[in-house]
């Protein structure tokens, strides 16, 4: 089973956080910016980059809250499991142009409208973690905010 690392990029706006999602590049389905490590890199800067390449964001890292999923991947027919550590990453700054624009789209989405937004289980189980963990979240992007 392949490992790969990812971003729940959100922001927040008092006690409200909305969360990003980017299209898939195959099937242009909702889903959370993902990708491998690079060699020697660091969990931490390898989200930083894939947000940046996959969603033209960047923020800070929230690596007191990693999340490990199971995610499923279809890919020319075949279907693999991937094991994917998310990080919270609250979104400082969007680019209107960044690596991957042409490849995908984002969507900002309220927290309580976010398993809404994909089609995807696993996603979701995501997305439910992360709203079970919202007061936590919270209280660590305000203070990082300050």
């Amino acid at each position: 089973m392949d490992h790969k690392i990812g971003v729940i990029p959100f922001d927040i706006s008092g006690d409200n956080i909305a969360i990003m999602f980017v299209t898939s590049q195959r099937r242009g389905r909702w889903i959370l910016p993902k990708g491998n490590l690079k060699p020697d890199e660091s969990h931490k800067k390898g989200c930083k980059r894939e947000a940046f390449e996959e969603a033209g964001i960047k923020g800070r890292i929230l690596t007191d809250f990693p999340m490990t999923h199971v995610v499923t991947k279809s890919n020319n027919g075949a279907v693999s499991q991937v094991a994917v550590t998310y990080y919270p990453m609250l979104v400082s700054k969007q680019f209107d142009e960044w690596p991957e624009q042409l490849k995908r789209e984002r969507h900002w989405a309220l927290l309580d409208d976010a398993p809404r937004v994909t089609d995807r289980e696993d996603f979701r189980l995501v997305i439910n973690q992360f709203a079970a963990i919202k007061p936590l979240i919270l209280k660590t992007a305000k203070h990082k905010k300050a």
